[in-house]
């Protein structure tokens, strides 16, 4: 029986820069942590929040007139972003002040910057079609 050609299957053409994109994305964040990180990013009200908070701490009694919401919709909402690791809290007295988390916002970063270099790397790979 004859050795098969050195040609690569038409299929498996660009399987090399897609392991070598899921090695990055899995090297910034695990998936399960993408995965809370990029729900919790898909909603109109959590992201109306998360612009909120980009100015500092807020008190939730702020963020519920600012949002023009009620408390128990943003706390919801909230809940998810913190639960994301996007936002934290603390209690002061009775009020419950929240902020944005400096840390997964980095992380957050990281992994966007992984998906940039891993894009520009698949488009400078040579294309049969």
């Amino acid at each position: 029986m004859a050795d098969a050609p050195d040609v690569a299957h038409p299929l498996l053409t660009h399987q090399d820069p897609l392991l070598y994109l899921s090695a990055m994305v899995a090297g910034a964040l695990s998936n399960k942590k993408a995965v809370a990180l990029f729900h919790a990013l898909s909603d109109e009200t959590r992201l109306a929040l998360l612009d909120q908070l980009k100015g500092g701490e807020r008190c939730v009694c702020e963020l519920t007139d600012a949002m023009e919401a009620s408390q128990s919709r943003l706390s919801f909402h909230l809940k998810v972003l913190k639960d994301a690791g996007l936002v934290k809290d603390r209690r002061e007295g009775r009020w419950m002040y929240y902020s944005l988390s400096d840390q997964v916002i980095e992380e957050l970063e990281e992994l966007v910057d992984t998906l940039k270099k891993a894009v520009r790397s698949v488009r400078s790979e040579e294309r049969c079609c």
